[in-house]
């Protein structure tokens, strides 16, 4: 049973990184399974609701149960009502995309936004992916309140990734992420360049509960001609506040209190 779990939920996150829909071949080919068997899964996630395949070229996508058991998850944890109006207040002082990712066990998932970009390029990558702990500024900070054998054994299990996927200036070994979890630690926050992407900046405070527990990230990313690392330095201390006002207003939202 646990295997064919397995397979169903990896079926489910390869459908969620092609929204345009997959063919019965290529999930074949991306999950390793033969043709009888992903059939007989895309079978059972239609029938489940969370699957659909296409009426004019047979491919199969993802239907909204997924975004819609998601969306009510949030609402009534009460982490919008919590967490908005501190990321608008951000967002609108920084001018970029301010973002909220919380810890989920072993992981940092963002699960709310606000937009501070009025003109010109607007960052404004997908909600509700993990974080990749070693190249970007969310993960930095949140490992910077560990100690550097605790955040080197996760990011050991979740690894590096490809080089290729990430900014030209992506840590690839330990001792290189190890200088960047320094320089988080004596800030206390995060900055990045060209990190996880070429050309975009970001910066990273954690969010603690009232116990001091690590509970979420706030962030705050965009191109790097607009978000330098000196205008970066410059927002720490109000990046930092709202973190601290995230945290205090925490009580407020069974999601926070149940990751505490």
């Amino acid at each position: 049973m646990s295997g064919l779990l397995e397979r169903g939920f990896g079926m489910v996150e390869h459908l969620v990184m092609h929204p345009e829909g997959c063919t019965l071949s290529a999930l074949s080919t991306a999950l390793d399974l033969p043709l009888s068997a992903t059939h007989r899964l895309l079978t059972e996630l239609i029938r489940l609701g969370y699957v659909r395949q296409h009426p004019s070229h047979g491919t199969y996508l993802l239907t909204i149960k997924l975004v819609a058991m998601g969306l009510s998850f949030l609402s009534s944890s009460g982490i919008t009502d919590v967490a908005q109006p501190l990321l608008d207040r951000m967002a609108a002082e920084a001018g970029e995309l301010v973002r909220l990712a919380v810890v989920d066990g072993e992981s940092l998932t963002f699960v709310a936004k606000a937009q501070g970009a009025t003109r010109g390029l607007r960052y404004d990558p997908d909600m509700g992916l993990s974080v990749p702990l070693s190249c970007s500024a969310a993960g930095h900070v949140w490992l910077s309140t560990m100690t550097d054998e605790e955040a080197l054994q996760r990011v050991a299990r979740q690894g590096f990734g490809k080089p290729e996927q990430f900014g030209p200036k992506a840590p690839t070994t330990m001792k290189a992420l190890l200088g960047h979890l320094k320089l988080a630690r004596s800030r206390g926050f995060s900055v990045i360049v060209e990190v996880f992407a070429p050309a975009m900046s970001a910066m990273a405070a954690p969010v603690r509960d009232a116990g001091g527990r690590v509970i979420g990230v706030v962030t705050i990313a965009g191109p790097m001609i607009r978000l330098t690392e000196e205008r970066m330095l410059a927002l720490g201390p109000v990046l930092m506040q709202t973190a601290n006002e995230v945290g205090r207003a925490s009580s407020g939202s069974e999601l926070f209190r149940k990751r505490a």
